[in-house]
């Protein structure tokens, strides 16, 4: 089905293109790739998978074309994965084919989209469609989504398909899970006075599964003792409420979520019949020099997939936000708290400050707990920014962390790790202003897991093209090994245009990578990567 499917899409752009339409419309799109050779290094732990052991290799591409014509769009992306470890760290996959296609078209008031599409209802929390490729995250949908212009202000949206599966068998993408999603929205938009505003909107999904994953959880159920069984449902719905209220300098989001009872996988792996509930609110403050957001979250039993059966980043539905900073640098991002769907609640503080043209920072808190109230994650982080001139500024600051391991990691019986991680930067532009250096140093300081870090980053750029970099942490006082071990990055890369190539070698220590509060387990990389990105 899935290769009748490319076929037909193939065909029917084969004709486009030779039919001379395309001499009349416009072409945009673009081309990621990344190719991985693996070199194996037992003393990091980057052995033991089809990669280091036989294969060697292992790349995705995906090649996007977006062709635009008489008020229609049409969208195509072809992916490929070759012995590919992103589906699975641990494992190898190759597949390929049509990733994504959609046509759109408005007709007056009324929008239109057949074939794959992303959207969200709210802030996402009973619906949302997007892609994450270095999460090995892509739960577009296949089918079909309606807008409609109730007025200038409001808009009434309902679509229905089947959530894609980006990783299927046979050599091929097979394109989809088998459960109906169907869902609908209303959004507007109220003036209240000059400076008053509110966008309220609700929002409702369902979800009907197919026999076959009816089957597979009952085949489960069955073996439980008749104190645990239950009949699971074919539907579950959901609904959620929510407003953004603008007052001046004061914004506030609020969004409450309802989910009715299904099965779901608890925490001993077995299935249990719950609903569930999430409230989620953020109210932010801001004028010249200032900005305060604070944010809060409970959720209970929201998990919400294609199937109950889905586990980890598979068949998402959802997207429930996290209540803990989201960092970039090497070791501040080296403990992430991925969102528990099952139960947790917490809260944020985040606090920028300008005081004046050459010194601003920034204050971060968050506290997020589960149900019985056990600390999950705790951060404290603050930051100072210091611009002495155009040729040269200073960042500095300190985290101080703790997180719960066993939870996180699946890792049963080890200690909350705390750590404490001050770090500085420091750019230098020269005279010529094409020419720059950029360095960072951090330490991390635990007494848990693999022990203490030492992080240290060069880089040399020379603008508009070229871009030399140089790393290394160590853990310099182990905790897993008995030496210390260096984990060295060198990579160039040069941008031409809308061209960019980048050529790394790299080691890497095994973690938990996160994006906005999902997270995957990386295991450790030694080897080179190879990165193209071009746009036209």
């Amino acid at each position: 089905m899935a290769e009748l499917d490319c076929k037909n899409i193939l065909l029917f752009l084969c004709i486009l293109l030779c039919s001379g339409l395309f001499a009349q419309g416009s072409f945009s799109g673009g081309l990621q790739h990344n190719s991985n050779f693996f070199q194996r290094d037992t003393t990091i732990g980057a052995a033991g998978t089809p990669q280091y052991d036989n294969l060697l290799y292992g790349g995705e591409s995906w090649f996007n074309l977006n062709y635009r014509i008489s008020g229609f769009d049409f969208g195509l992306r072809f992916d490929i994965y070759q012995n590919s470890n992103l589906p699975n760290p641990l494992d190898a996959y190759t597949g390929q084919g049509i990733g994504y296609w959609a046509i759109q078209k408005s007709v007056q008031k009324l929008g239109i989209t057949v074939g794959h599409f992303y959207d969200q209802i709210g802030s996402g929390i009973v619906f949302r469609a997007y892609e994450e490729r270095p999460l090995a995250i892509d739960n577009a949908l296949l089918g079909i989504r309606l807008t409609y212009d109730l007025t200038d202000n409001w808009q009434l949206k309902a679509f229905t398909g089947r959530q894609k599966n980006p990783f299927g068998a046979n050599g091929f993408i097979v394109g989809n899970y088998q459960p109906i999603i169907k869902g609908a929205s209303v959004e507007g938009y109220l003036n209240i006075g000059e400076t008053s505003s509110a966008v309220p909107g609700i929002g409702i999904l369902n979800r009907t599964l197919d026999q076959a994953s009816i089957d597979l959880i009952v085949a489960d159920i069955n073996t439980y003792a008749p104190i645990d069984s239950f009949i699971p449902k074919y539907n579950v719905y959901t609904v959620t409420a929510y407003n953004t209220l603008t007052v001046g300098n004061v914004s506030w989001y609020a969004e409450g979520a309802y989910k009715s009872q299904e099965a779901i996988l608890g925490s001993s792996g077995k299935y249990i019949s719950r609903d569930g509930s999430m409230l989620y609110t953020s109210l932010s403050y801001s004028r010249k020099g200032l900005g305060i957001t604070l944010s809060g979250k409970h959720a209970k039993n929201f998990t919400l997939r294609t199937s109950p059966s889905e586990v980890l980043n598979n068949g998402l539905l959802n997207y429930l936000p996290p209540m803990a900073r989201q960092n970039s640098k090497r070791l501040l991002s080296r403990y992430n708290a991925a969102v528990q769907e099952l139960g947790e609640w917490g809260f944020q503080a985040d606090v920028l400050f300008k005081a004046s043209k050459k010194i601003s920072g920034n204050v971060n808190f968050s506290n997020i707990l589960d149900l019985n109230n056990d600390l999950l994650y705790r951060e404290v982080y603050t930051e100072v920014k210091y611009k002495h001139s155009r040729t040269w500024n200073l960042v500095g600051g300190v985290q101080y962390q703790q997180y719960n391991q066993e939870v996180f990691e699946g890792k049963p019986g080890v200690p909350l790790v705390q750590s404490i991680v001050p770090n500085v930067e420091l750019t230098y532009k020269f005279a010529d202003k094409k020419k720059s250096i950029r360095t960072e140093l951090q330490y991390q300081y635990t007494e848990q897991d693999f022990g203490q870090w030492l992080y240290g980053l060069l880089e040399f750029n020379i603008a508009p093209h070229w871009s030399f970099s140089a790393s290394d942490m160590i853990n310099i006082v182990p905790k897993k090994s008995s030496d210390v071990e260096h984990y060295y990055s060198f990579s160039t890369t040069y941008t031409h245009k809308a061209n960019q190539f980048t050529l790394a070698y790299v080691k890497q220590v095994e973690g938990v990578v996160c994006t906005g509060g999902v997270c995957r387990f990386e295991p450790a990389f030694s080897g080179v990567k190879v990165q193209i990105n071009s746009r036209f």
